[in-house]
């Protein structure tokens, strides 16, 4: 089943800069094979239900591996079964509604 997650991991109790942990997942997730697309605040990913979670798994022994004594993660996901889709096609849906409403 393909999913699309937004995806926020959060090291606790490793100071205030978190971009290394960050970068460390980003590599986590190309390494996988998987569509990545990072925003601000996280995240996004896109691929088969398995396989992004199995690299979820490994992002967190990445970052506890890089001394994060604990990490709280945020994830949400979606999936369809009515049709395929994409982070890209999503967000063309928003723009084509957005562009027409002027």
């Amino acid at each position: 089943m393909k999913v699309i997650v937004d995806l926020t991991i959060i090291p606790l109790g490793v100071g205030v800069s978190l971009s290394p942990y960050v970068a460390a997942c980003e590599k986590v997730l190309s390494e996988a094979g998987l569509k990545t697309q990072l925003h601000a605040n996280g995240t996004n990913i896109e691929g088969e239900w398995d396989e992004v979670f199995a690299a979820i798994k490994r992002c967190h022994e990445v970052v506890h591996g890089m001394g994060a004594p604990r990490i709280s993660t945020v994830i949400k996901a979606g999936t369809r079964t009515d049709k395929s889709q994409t982070m890209e096609g999503k967000i063309q849906s928003v723009q084509r509604k957005l562009t027409d409403a002027t």
